[in-house]
């Protein structure tokens, strides 16, 4: 009877112990605007799983107030940790406040938050956005020697990709005087919106008479502008060279197909160290970096091919 007793009541510490450690996520997420944030979203509920996380999900259609709304229910809700991809970057710090209240630690996923006070969240996990737009910068470059007209497809205004990688490439370009940006335009990092932006400005330029190149902030914009470039009865990249970052497998597909020239790459698995920081939090860790940076692999079609064949790509 003894041990019966013994092995039952085993049984339930292991049960209030296994319940103890589970942890309950929630994820603020902007949208499903492009493949890229589509594989970032699976990545992180992919990750959740495989580590026994109950993730609950939350998409923002591209709206930061219903990213508020989300962390305000997760709080309410007493989760265990909160994962905050935002829109923009500025309107967030009354909400962290709340959160911080509520002693629910806040992880910043992709794109940046601008606050007075950083210790409302424990690190922004992110690539160096400045960096992919100076990379890819430096390839336009290099390739036309210094030399070209372009036509910017611009992020969404107010989000840190847009801000740094639009700051990262006009800072490159400086350098070299007979490089310009003839005209600017947000598409707001979507694919229909890519091609419907650059039907005007390719019209506006006359066709695309003496343009060089087009920098896309995301690759679903330059999938986009390829539509149109080729109904404007240009070859794209040939006629007009098409620069992005992502690096998404339709990006690499259209790479090796010879549409699209350079993509930088943006990791989406940025779950895994979301979850290991959220993880040393709970066993008693307090500091960390601020920004834990990701970075990312520039391809072309030497390398396009080799890096769909390594994902499986179909």
């Amino acid at each position: 009877m003894k041990t019966i007793f013994k092995t039952l009541t085993l049984a339930a510490a292991i049960g209030l112990s296994a319940t103890a450690n589970a942890l309950t996520v929630g994820f603020a997420q902007v949208g499903s605007e492009s493949g890229w944030r589509t594989s970032f979203s699976e990545s992180v509920k992919a990750e959740a799983e495989k580590r026994g996380i109950t993730l609950k999900f939350s998409d923002a259609q591209q709206k930061q107030e219903n990213q508020i709304k989300a962390v305000r229910s997760f709080i309410a809700q007493r989760v265990d940790a909160i994962l905050i991809a935002p829109v923009v970057e500025t309107g967030w710090q009354p909400v962290l406040m709340e959160a911080k209240r509520a002693r629910i630690p806040v992880v910043i996923l992709d794109r940046n938050v601008s606050v007075t006070d950083q210790s409302l969240y424990l690190t922004r996990i992110a690539p160096d956005f400045e960096v992919e737009g100076q990379r890819a910068a430096t390839w336009l470059t290099d390739k036309t020697q210094g030399k070209c007209n372009i036509l910017e497809l611009q992020g969404t205004v107010g989000s840190s990709a847009a801000i740094g990688r639009m700051k990262g490439f006009n800072d490159t370009i400086a350098k070299f005087p007979e490089t310009k940006i003839v005209r600017s335009q947000t598409a707001e990092f979507t694919r229909a919106k890519g091609k419907e932006v650059m039907e005007t400005m390719l019209k506006a330029q006359g066709g695309g008479k003496g343009v060089c190149a087009i920098w896309a902030h995301n690759d679903e914009m330059a999938l986009g502008a390829i539509q149109a470039v080729r109904e404007a009865g240009l070859q794209p990249g040939k006629d007009i060279l098409i620069v992005s970052v992502d690096a998404v497998d339709d990006a690499l597909k259209s790479i090796v197909a010879g549409d699209i020239n350079v993509s930088v790459e943006l990791s989406p698995h940025l779950g895994g160290p979301a979850f290991d920081v959220i993880n040393e939090y709970r066993n008693g860790k307090k500091e960390f970096d601020k920004w834990i940076r990701m970075g990312g692999a520039v391809y072309t079609q030497e390398n396009a091919a080799a890096e769909l064949a390594k994902r499986g790509a179909k």
